[in-house]
């Protein structure tokens, strides 16, 4: 193995951050998905992958209050062909009926292509929920690299087996909770609908939510304590008449089991900072607020069991929402591997 300086530049033959470490000698293991099959409004975010890496290089090391946490082993698995594959086949499918503004049942084109899109989708969670499985079976800690917020289901479907008292820190502008969006089954906008209902999650933690139909607002209200919102509305109310966001963060980690999985769409930080991401509200967290909420979670006692960051939709000829989305998730490994 190369000599490794954790105080030196990346060099061009390294893992994600500079790494030298395998897959099979890290405690943590990274998967890329590069998935965007029911993006509906802005794409990109299949790039993000690749772009997070390239960033990744320049990300400093030292972390000055959760050290050389990176001494675990932190590395990216292989991409596999077959998301690709399954992602071109859903998107051929799925984009003439977003064009259309969703499902029309006369139309028996679009019925076909609904199916198609869904069986693709469908095989893409089934691909993800094997590949965690199998190295949640190797004692590892996993991390995902969307990709939309559609690749969260076959995630937690293989860490739900592994942790059935499992609650979900979802940091996200949307409530993800429609039955389906635009007749699309498996929408990025209705993962956590699929995750309710195709997993045995204890408790779902909305921390950000500011884009959301009264569709999902009934289903959040009537989730018998289930579902619990922090509605962005409402942090910066509280934040407005002088409550602290550490105040807030504590009532927000009581809700949450011992052990949790952290879904992070970017699009829950203030747009200002990722202007590429593919659904942008304004409003929403700053960055080091959404950090201070996630260490608040290991020094809380929660142990991290894994996590996503989804929803990077890296700009052309600008690395900003990259650079950002790699310093988030270095934090996010920082966060698993400490707790």
């Amino acid at each position: 193995m190369p000599v490794f300086d954790p105080n030196g530049a990346a060099t061009e033959d390294s893992g994600i951050f500079g790494f030298f470490f395998t897959p099979e000698e890290s405690a943590l293991v990274l998967i890329p998905v590069p998935w965007e099959a029911t993006a509906s409004y802005g794409s990109g975010c299949s790039r993000a992958p690749e772009a997070i890496f390239k960033a990744s290089m320049f990300v400093e090391l030292f972390s000055f209050d959760l050290r050389n946490f990176f001494e675990k082993g932190i590395s990216l698995a292989p991409e596999k062909p077959m998301i690709r594959t399954l992602n071109k086949k859903a998107r051929k499918a799925a984009e003439p009926i977003i064009k259309k503004g969703g499902l029309l049942k006369s139309d028996s084109k679009l019925v076909n292509n609904a199916h198609s899109a869904y069986m693709s989708c469908k095989r893409a969670n089934e691909e993800i929920k094997a590949e965690v499985a199998t190295w949640i079976g190797a004692g590892k800690k996993v991390g995902i690299i969307g990709g939309d917020h559609s690749v969260t289901l076959g995630s937690l479907a293989a860490h739900t087996e592994k942790y059935p008292n499992l609650g979900v820190l979802q940091i996200d502008a949307h409530a993800d909770l429609r039955a389906a969006f635009e007749g699309l089954t498996y929408s990025h906008a209705s993962v956590m609908y699929n995750v309710l209902k195709e997993t045995n999650i204890k408790k779902l933690v909305q921390v950000g939510v500011r884009g959301f139909c009264e569709e999902e607002f009934i289903r959040i209200t009537g989730s018998n304590n289930r579902v619990v919102t922090y509605f962005d509305s409402e942090i910066q109310k509280n934040l407005f008449e002088g409550v602290k966001w550490a105040e807030l963060c504590d009532g927000i980690i009581s809700d949450l089991p011992e052990q949790v999985y952290i879904s992070f769409d970017v699009d829950g930080l203030d747009p200002k900072l990722c202007p590429g991401t593919g659904t942008p509200i304004p409003g929403g967290l700053d960055y080091q607020q959404a950090i201070f909420l996630l260490k608040k979670l290991v020094s809380a006692g929660k142990k991290v069991v894994g996590f996503d960051l989804v929803e990077v939709s890296p700009l052309k000829n600008n690395d900003w929402d990259a650079i950002l989305a790699a310093h988030l998730l270095y934090q996010l490994c920082g966060i698993a591997l400490v707790s």
